[in-house]
């Protein structure tokens, strides 16, 4: 599920505001009247009154500029916008109009907390000793008493969500893995990240060479006649110096990631893959226990940034894609050489709206990577391109591969491997359905660019991944976390 039309609109309309300001240099001078330009008044459009708009607003500025929208930042990177977040319904349980008030007062007797009372008309249940046990609603024989989910709560796939005494959603930041899933799931738009938005631009107007990175789940987003070209050119003429597939850094990684699966499956030891963020942080922060079992090689993104590093150590390194856990790579696991900033498509739509520069089509002649490489954003894809990998070095091993579409599979599969009862020798992780092309910040939905995203990649050579790797300097820097 997700927002609504009408909140996308305002968050792209802020992110363009900044980074428009932050290209003239009149972000600090001019950024308090964001809210009242995009919210003139006198009447509100969405909310009670323009006031409450125009603090979600603020807050929204907030966020675009890469800080916390409250006064409390406890780091992540995805927070709440408390002022939206205000008109979500507190009861998770409530009495509708189907209550007869009965006699029988199934409800009131089966609360152990004294939270429902008679009423009128029907029974009431009071929000602040409610504890959402679920008894009221179990014990009405009128079906009743509607459980009011919240999305974002029961969106998130490892229960980090809950509420303050104000109803208040509140993330646990140690529980939280970044994956994202809240924040589309809110109709408020009460949930959003920070951006890089005024980092990027001040890179971009500084001496540094500063390099874009386009995921591998670009292809396909925006139409068959967007190429990675288009990319190129488009990030070109915004001031970019350079621009990277990273599908190229998929091969790196599928080449490197192949080894340690060979060498460890000749030990007999099981190992998870590292590539999705959001999944390294779902071992880290609730498997701790496996954590040792995380593959050591870095991602497709780092890989890439380390490559251009390796060249220059001074450029700046800038990462586009669909993905939100990408920037908690870059900010909570500080891997050296990573990229310095990472974009949504969003984030960079608006760095592009504010220098005039769009998409265009053009031919499908660039590539930087063999097809494996592109097919790291499809769930299963980085398997296929570890295995063919193992048959291009000659160094095939009989694997079994537990490959994970989306976060549920994903805490199954550590179930077994903590339990010691995993049938397969790896874990492939991607905590977003279908892979990073279904990451929370895609342009587009899987169905719809599916059909796109096959026929560009259809004209793709047939290079392998190591004859793609013998055109780079591989001894140049470190493929390992450590």
């Amino acid at each position: 599920m997700y927002a609504d039309e009408n909140v996308i609109k305002i968050k792209h309309d802020v992110l363009y505001e900044v980074a428009k300001l932050a290209f003239a240099g009149e972000l600090e001078e001019k950024k308090d009247y964001i809210a009242n330009q995009l919210i003139p008044g006198p009447t509100a459009q969405f909310r009670c009154c323009i006031y409450k708009e125009r603090e979600i607003i603020r807050q929204r500025v907030r966020l675009a500029e890469g800080k916390a929208p409250g006064p409390v930042d406890d780091g992540n990177v995805i927070q709440v916008i408390s002022s939206a977040c205000e008109d979500c319904p507190i009861s998770s349980y409530t009495v509708t109009e189907n209550c007869q008030n009965c006699l029988g007062k199934a409800c009131i007797n089966a609360c152990k907390f004294g939270a429902i009372e008679p009423g009128r008309l029907r029974s009431h249940i009071d929000p602040q000793k409610c504890k959402e046990c679920g008894k009221c609603a179990q014990a009405c024989p009128y079906n009743a008493i509607a459980h009011l989910k919240r999305p974002c709560k029961f969106s998130c796939p490892v229960n980090a969500i809950t509420y303050d005494e104000y109803g208040i959603s509140v993330i646990d930041e140690k529980k939280c893995i970044r994956c994202g899933k809240c924040i589309h799931s809110c109709p408020f738009g009460a949930i959003g990240s920070k951006t890089y938005i005024v980092k990027v631009v001040e890179a971009l107007k500084s001496n540094k060479k500063v390099y874009a990175m386009a995921a591998p789940a670009t292809e396909g987003q925006f139409g068959d006649d967007i190429t990675m070209n288009s990319w190129k050119k488009a990030m070109e003429a915004v001031g970019f110096d350079g621009f990277f597939e990273v599908g190229l850094g998929g091969d790196m990684t599928a080449a490197y990631e192949a080894e340690e699966w060979a060498e460890a499956y000749k030990e007999g030891k099981k190992k998870v893959t590292s590539c999705c963020p959001a999944f390294v942080n779902m071992v880290r922060r609730h498997f701790p226990e496996l954590a040792d079992n995380i593959s050591t090689t870095i991602s497709p993104m780092a890989a890439v940034s380390r490559l251009i590093k390796a060249k220059d150590p001074e450029a700046v390194t800038v990462f586009i894609g669909p993905c939100i856990a990408k920037k908690s790579e870059v900010e909570d696991q500080k891997i050296e050489g990573n990229a310095d900033y990472v974009l949504t498509y969003s984030e960079i739509r608006a760095i592009m709206k504010a220098k005039s520069v769009a998409l265009e089509p053009d031919e499908n002649s660039y590539q930087e990577s063999s097809v494996y490489g592109k097919r790291f954003a499809n769930a299963g894809g980085v398997t296929a391109a570890v295995l063919q990998s193992l048959k291009e070095s000659e160094d095939e091993i009989d694997a079994k591969v537990c490959q994970c579409n989306g976060a549920a599979e994903c805490k199954k599969a550590l179930l077994l491997m903590k339990a010691g009862r995993l049938p397969e020798d790896f874990i492939e992780g991607m905590v977003c359905e279908g892979g990073c092309v279904g990451g929370p910040s895609a342009f587009n939905d899987q169905i719809s660019s599916k059909k796109n995203r096959d026929a560009l990649i259809s004209n793709a050579d047939g290079r392998g991944i190591h004859e793609n790797l013998k055109n780079y300097d591989m001894d140049s820097f470190s493929m390992h976390r450590e």
